[in-house]
């Protein structure tokens, strides 16, 4: 099983500037005015690429308000996928029309607008296997 670290990097709600780990199901809690289109879903990072890289490669298209790289919960290693969300949705589409299929670091890179599921937002369905019996 695989975990994402969340790096907040900053609480409007706080006059702190340090960084803030909380649990994404809170998100929305803490950020209600978030625009529903405002996370981008990155794949096919370099697996080298870190919070710091995303953040200083997404920030020149707006405000960041949370980076999620998703890593390996042994390894700490990054599984080559990320979150990003921004304070409005315009900066999510100005990031994702500049940054997809750009090459990083020798690998082609893939934006999108992540899709929300129940509990947070996913990239990649959720399956659960072949069908149960079905009931005729």
């Amino acid at each position: 099983m695989g975990s994402i670290s969340p790096l907040i990097l900053a609480s409007p709600y706080s006059s702190s500037s340090s960084s803030t780990k909380r649990n994404a199901r809170n998100l929305m809690d803490w950020y209600p005015d978030l625009p529903p289109g405002s996370r981008v879903f990155v794949r096919n990072l370099p697996y080298s690429t870190g919070e710091a890289t995303l953040i200083k490669l997404f920030s020149k298209f707006g405000q960041i308000v949370e980076v999620k790289l998703a890593k390996h919960e042994e390894s700490k290693r990054s599984k080559g996928y990320a979150f990003i969300q921004y304070s409005s949705q315009d900066h999510a589409v100005l990031a994702l029309e500049q940054m997809d299929q750009k090459r990083i670091d020798g690998r082609t890179i893939y934006a999108e607008i992540a899709k929300p599921i129940k509990n947070g937002f996913a990239a990649y369905p959720i399956t659960s296997g072949p069908p149960s019996q079905q009931n005729i």
